[in-house]
């Protein structure tokens, strides 16, 4: 990692400032069935004009929705269908182009690092230039963007044995880029490079306190992109959601 070494834990656990407003709709979103790892560098705010270099730009709300709540869960992960893991054959990181403009010259992962960060300022090309992120899977905070990484929940390589290898590039663009469900979270960069494209039967976050959103949030997107699973990242999933009730 570069400078900007942890400093005292904020508050937040991993969402931006819409997380709470959000959860209040989030059974009604996930039940109804809609329809979309990774690094660089930036910020952005995605909700207003380009501020002055070195300004501060307005807080902007969560646009993503927090995953399932336990018992939500729970029904939905008995919903998907389990199955080996399919074949690589083909795959790429290119065939999910990623990190696509979300507004003006910001790209997603400068719009997530807007959004899940505290006091982001960014220049006029979007890139964050102060602010701090404190990352979920292990309770770290940064004040430099460039230790942190933007975490797809499901990895793009899981996705593809898990179903994606099927779909058009604009559905594995969506997937990739998705900021309306829980697919994208800024954390620690070392900690998302040993996640890899790992799923929860072999990688779990460090802090088990999140481990149940986590859950949740994994089980939300493969919900959500009709993703399957193996018999063994299920049960991995019901172990991660039993301590929702500890």
């Amino acid at each position: 990692m570069s400078g900007g070494g942890p400093v005292a834990v904020g508050a937040r656990y991993g969402y931006g400032r819409g997380h709470a407003a959000a959860a209040l709709a989030v059974a009604a979103v996930l039940l109804s069935g809609g329809c979309g790892e990774g690094t660089g560098k930036g910020a952005a705010d995605t909700a207003d004009p380009e501020p002055p270099a070195g300004s501060s730009a307005p807080a902007t709300s969560a646009p993503q929705s927090p995953g399932a709540g336990p018992g939500d869960a729970g029904k939905l992960l008995d919903g998907l269908t389990v199955r080996k893991p399919g074949s690589m054959d083909g795959y790429s990181r290119d065939r999910f182009p990623h990190w696509s403009e979300q507004q003006g010259n910001c790209d997603t992962r400068e719009a997530v690092l807007k959004r899940d960060g505290e006091d982001v300022r960014t220049d006029r090309s979007c890139k964050a230039v102060s602010g701090s992120w404190r990352s979920p899977y292990d309770g770290e905070t940064w004040t430099e963007a460039s230790d942190v990484d933007i975490d797809h929940m499901v990895p793009l390589a899981e996705a593809w044995r898990s179903g994606a290898r099927t779909w058009s590039d604009d559905r594995r663009e969506a997937l990739a880029n998705d900021m309306d469900r829980p697919q994208l979270l800024a954390v620690t960069d070392n900690v998302n490079q040993s996640k890899g494209d790992s799923p929860p039967d072999d990688w779990k976050p460090e802090l088990k306190s999140y481990w149940c959103t986590y859950a949740q949030n994994w089980v939300a997107v493969k919900h959500h992109y009709e993703l399957s699973v193996t018999t063994e990242e299920k049960s991995a999933l019901r172990e991660m959601l039993g301590r929702c009730e500890r």
